[in-house]
């Protein structure tokens, strides 16, 4: 099940081109991860993507009461945040980087187990691997359908209480440069895997509903026209296009070493990409919104783009804004 990242794209290739369903997800630093055959069969990893998923729910959500449920955070202190932020903002005077996607681990106490927030997570994209983590994702990474490639950069968040917030979010400035260096590096990926690339809809308004609040986040839509044989080069498309955009950064290249010398660690499985493949189209996520289960308990990992713009207070009340539960 798990494999080293060209494995798993030779897999791809060969299970596109015989048109068989598949279930994969890479980490962020493309180092490994995971290729399922025929996912619907098992149950080693839990998946739910835009409708289809391996599990029948039902019973088992009837049996939680989610009115009662322990959910507290333990955010770092500001000062922690500033060290890194501080980094990152050096390299974008520096000129390293226009966009760096910085993220954040916050420990957690919750009543609910893994497999409890998988199944009650109000998501179009969801994740689970046993023991390890949960993810309930809001974010594409690509679709792939009828010869056509979409993707949806999604930049640019705030809380649904403030006053006239659609128009607050619209209308900021450090947002707004945000989401256009994103769509301009994403529209830039698409081309290297597609032609006739355009931008369908610009800086529409999403609404989420968290445990905490309501959010409002910023997306637009980006499609290209995929070659005659993009079916058995699915792996190909997908790993040309990793590491995704929207949680890196832009340029690519120089921006990831700025996140690893700004970041702790590696990130893992947390802003790598999953999808499944259901023998014809393909639809894939983002790994966002993620708890991961180690030896300490539980941490939500989160984030958000850095410009040179950016105000360090906004950042990081956005990142922790960014911990909730979907329900």
């Amino acid at each position: 099940m798990y494999f080293n990242t060209e494995i798993i794209k030779a897999k791809m290739n060969d299970a596109g081109g015989k048109k068989n369903p598949f279930l994969f997800g890479v980490d962020f630093e493309m180092k490994e991860g995971f290729f399922i055959a025929d996912p619907l069969s098992q149950r080693d990893i839990l998946f739910y993507v835009n409708g289809i998923g391996n599990f029948d729910g039902i019973d088992f959500l009837q049996s939680i009461n989610y009115n009662n449920y322990q959910f507290e955070i333990f955010p770092e202190e500001l000062t922690e945040y500033k060290k890194r932020f501080n980094r990152v903002m050096s390299g974008l005077k520096r000129g390293e980087s226009y966009l760096v996607n910085l993220t954040i681990e916050t420990p957690l106490k919750t009543s609910l187990n893994l497999k409890e927030i998988f199944f009650h997570s109000n998501s179009d994209y969801r994740l689970l691997i046993p023991d390890k983590f949960v993810c309930f994702s809001p974010e594409c990474f690509v679709k792939i359908t009828d010869g056509k490639i979409y993707t949806f950069p999604m930049k640019g968040t705030i809380d649904a209480s403030v006053p006239d917030a659609e128009t607050v979010i619209i209308n900021d400035e450090k947002e707004t440069t945000e989401h256009n260096t994103i769509v301009d590096l994403l529209r830039n990926d698409i081309s290297r895997v597609a032609h006739r690339v355009q931008v369908n809809r610009f800086r529409y308004i999403d609404e989420i509903q968290t445990n905490r609040s309501r959010i409002l986040q910023v997306s637009s839509e980006i499609e290209g026209t995929l070659s005659t044989k993009y079916i058995s080069e699915i792996g190909d498309i997908i790993f040309n296009l990793l590491p995704a955009g929207s949680v890196s950064g832009a340029p690519k290249e120089s921006t990831l070493r700025l996140i690893r010398e700004s970041e702790s660690s590696c990130r893992g499985f947390y802003t790598g990409v999953a999808g499944y493949f259901d023998g014809a189209n393909l639809d894939s996520f983002v790994l966002i919104r993620f708890i991961e289960q180690n030896e300490e308990g539980l941490v939500f990992r989160s984030g958000g783009g850095i410009t040179a713009g950016s105000e360090l207070n906004k950042e990081y009340s956005e990142a922790v804004q960014k911990v909730y539960l979907p329900f």
